[in-house]
């Protein structure tokens, strides 16, 4: 491959002229979400401190919120961020699922992202290009600029990469919808899965996300590899079949956990929340929070409010306003409650826990909350980047998904893993209260549970270290990019 100046970008001692060559770069397409962008950005950090390459994070016009902007500026020097242009989705019908929004929008920039694909190869050493997960169609942009290495950054993990991997001949054996199957679905490797727990996007084949799923797991093959924010210890047989070359599969390497290593962007408001932490046993509180876009129906909120009084636990519990009038994923362009979240409490709920719960509005600073001494449970919606948060803290799950692959998450936790209890789909005040006491203090199943995410959070440790697994495979990676590897 050559670079903009028309050089090779394999590795040299120079660019022929005395100088000594520009560090790689590599570009990076960011699909909305701050899921997708947090552990591409931790990525690109990770790809400055250890190998002296350079990145830019490629985001859409659509996601420019404030939370992003502070995000991308805080931001080491070696990773710069560059928006695309708007784009008009307003042809879409309405109610059109995230997915296929994402979807269309990758598809319509891909003219403008070969134009900064160009651009960048003119101004860089750029040696490779990385798309995540709904962002396979701007493989089309990086082979129209003339970048010759494309590879995937699926940010979830290895057994929702193996139902995609797996979904164009799925389509043809599975008649019914998934949810309709009356076994659960086997796939190498993976614990099974109930057809209702099956990835979201596929729970309608009706529905244009399940036709865009379906586009996506063929592109998928066009990568030259995939990088999975996931490790070897939590995914054990994944992680060994997807290693082996298959046909029409890329290499796939597991490079997790990537999490915001710095504990996130603080805020001023944040304070209160710690030093009410600050004040309680250690590993007494369960933290609950359902992630930076998830919300709950007006009923289950008031039977979790009811279930953490029931269950005895002190408890830090983020909160928003329910999601009746929309979908349980409404929040997922914008965190913030839509109405006054306290209203929707049960009343006297908050005077009858102000003794051993507080209740937040909107926003914790999540990372800074799983690290301290005091949490000793999360009670989450298991989107990937909270578990992998919780894992590296060594925190135990009580799971409670909403959307997405979270489902299968919980499925793939609490069955196979065994690093979190799931709450009933009932989601009564006793049942929530049983799993979060269980998690908490529980002789049984939760003793088991803790005693798994201890020893998860050695293994990440160690994948992470120099000679770790993740940190071998991301080397070689590298390696690929500017080894001479052409």
């Amino acid at each position: 491959m050559e670079n903009g100046n028309g050089s090779s970008c394999c590795n040299g001692n120079g660019n022929g002229n005395g100088k000594p060559a520009p560090p790689p770069h590599v570009a990076m397409l960011v699909t909305p979400g701050m899921g997708h962008l947090i552990p591409l950005a931790e990525l690109a950090k990770r790809l400055a401190s250890r190998h002296g390459a350079t990145a830019t994070l490629i985001t859409f016009a659509s996601t420019a919120s404030a939370t992003q902007r502070a995000f991308l500026a805080s931001l080491p020097p070696a990773v710069a961020s560059l928006s695309l242009p708007p784009v008009d989705l307003s042809d879409l019908p309405r109610g059109a699922a995230i997915e296929t929004l994402m979807s269309e929008e990758c598809v319509r920039l891909v003219p403008a992202l070969t134009d900064l694909l160009l651009e960048l190869k003119r101004t860089t050493r750029l040696v490779a290009f990385v798309a995540d997960l709904f962002g396979a169609d701007s493989f089309d942009a990086a082979r129209a600029a003339g970048v010759g290495r494309r590879y995937l950054f699926f940010p979830t993990n290895l057994h929702v990469l193996t139902l995609i991997l797996h979904l164009p001949e799925l389509d043809v054996s599975v008649a019914s919808e998934f949810r309709d199957l009356a076994e659960p679905l086997r796939l190498p490797g993976c614990v099974p899965i109930p057809g209702p727990d099956v990835l979201m996007p596929l729970q309608d084949k009706s529905n244009p996300c399940y036709k865009w799923m379906l586009h996506h797991a063929a592109k998928y093959r066009e990568a030259d590899a995939i990088l999975v924010n996931s490790f070897d210890a939590v995914e054990p047989e994944p992680a060994k079949i997807l290693r082996q070359p298959a046909p029409g599969h890329p290499v796939v390497y597991p490079v997790g956990p990537l999490i915001q290593a710095d504990g996130g962007s603080g805020s001023k408001d944040d304070a209160p929340c710690l030093e009410w932490l600050d004040r309680q046993p250690a590993k007494s509180v369960i933290f609950v929070s359902f992630g930076s876009g998830g919300a709950l129906p007006t009923e289950q909120m008031r039977e979790l409010a009811l279930g953490l009084e029931l269950s005895g636990q002190r408890f830090l519990w983020v909160v928003r306003s329910p999601s009746d009038e929309g979908a349980v994923n409404d929040n997922y362009y914008d965190a913030e409650s839509k109405k006054d979240p306290f209203a929707y409490l049960p009343e006297g709920f908050v005077e009858r826990t102000k003794d051993v719960g507080l209740v937040v509005p909107s926003w914790a600073p999540q990372i800074k909350v799983l690290a301290h001494q005091a949490t000793g449970g999360f009670l989450t919606h298991c989107g990937w980047n909270s578990v992998l948060e919780s894992l590296v803290y060594g925190v135990p799950m009580v799971a409670w998904p909403l959307f997405a692959e979270q489902r299968q998450n919980a499925v793939m936790l609490s069955e196979g893993v065994g690093a979190a209890i799931r709450v009933p789909e009932s989601k009564g005040r006793e049942k929530i209260a049983a799993a979060v006491r269980e998690v908490m203090e529980g002789e049984g199943r939760g003793a088991a549970v803790r005693a798994k995410v201890a020893e998860l959070q050695k293994a990440a440790a160690e994948g992470l270290q120099e000679g770790g697994a993740a940190a071998a495979a991301l080397a070689e990676v590298v390696e690929k990019w500017t080894g001479g590897e052409c």
